[in-house]
């Protein structure tokens, strides 16, 4: 049996725990809701202990808890409070999809459907190009708040306050050499975002991948989401960057007219 590791665990480790626990509430079914500590054992194939720290976690979060009929342990209260929160986000992806893929099609670029939630950003949808390329955007993928175009255009656009009060609380993540976790490097890359309209990243995310992104409104006015090109710097270049940041913008206006529309 392989000894655990005593050194402070990396950004992309800390994400495998969290797969963990993903693995864990995808156990839950209509006809499984509630399951046991050995159910965990069996199904990670990890060591009692282990299986009992995942548990905690989520316990811990609210996502479980201890079932009062029968030994094991049921979906928490936050599950219910997130899927509530889940029905109000209902009609992003259906606004956005048609106009992003026809965006990708148009670059033959890969595009990011992102938004943020508190301190870090998440991928809601990818449309691939012809010409896809390895990401660490993936559907689904959480990433911190600090690096790459989708991340700075979801905070871009919020309060001096909350820009503040986010900056504190974020696990400010150097995913690259060229990524910053300088809070006062971010706070004037985001004023100028605000002032351009949209943001451009070279290598923060991924070396060699350029990302161009603009916001998403709401019904409101306020910046839901946010849209991103992603591609290799050899075809992102300075002299196509301006032309695809025309583009995004015209398709973010569009997904926002599209919500709002939804909204009346």
């Amino acid at each position: 049996m392989s000894r655990e590791k005593q050194a402070e665990p990396t950004y992309r480790e800390r994400n495998s725990t969290a797969d963990k626990a993903l693995v864990i509430l995808g156990m839950f079914s209509e006809e499984r809701q509630v399951i046991t500590g050995a159910d965990v054992v069996d199904q990670l194939q990890v060591v009692k202990s282990t299986a009992y720290r995942y548990i905690q976690s989520l316990q811990s979060s609210g996502l479980i808890e201890e079932n009062p009929e029968s030994p094991g342990f049921r979906l928490g209260p936050r599950v219910f409070e997130l899927a509530r929160i889940a029905r109000h986000g209902l009609g992003l992806s259906e606004a956005a999809g048609p106009i992003l893929r026809e965006l990708a099609d148009e670059l033959q670029e890969t595009v990011l459907l992102t938004r943020r939630s508190e301190t870090h950003v998440i991928c809601v949808e990818r449309y691939e190009s012809r010409t896809p390329i390895r990401l660490s955007y993936e559907r689904g993928q959480v990433l911190p708040l600090n690096a790459g175009a989708s991340a700075l255009i979801s905070l871009a656009w919020e309060s001096d306050r909350d820009i503040e009060r986010l900056l504190e609380q974020a696990e400010l993540t150097r995913l690259t050499e060229r990524s910053t976790d300088d809070p006062a490097k971010l706070r004037d890359r985001l004023a100028e975002i605000r002032e351009r309209g949209y943001a451009v990243t070279r290598g923060e995310v991924d070396p060699y991948v350029v990302g161009v992104g603009a916001p998403i409104r709401g019904a409101d006015g306020t910046v839901v989401a946010g849209a991103t090109v992603v591609g290799l710097e050899q075809r992102l270049t300075q002299d196509t960057i301006p032309k695809v940041a025309e583009r995004v913008r015209e398709a973010t206006e569009a997904v926002s007219q599209r919500l709002r529309v939804l909204a009346s």
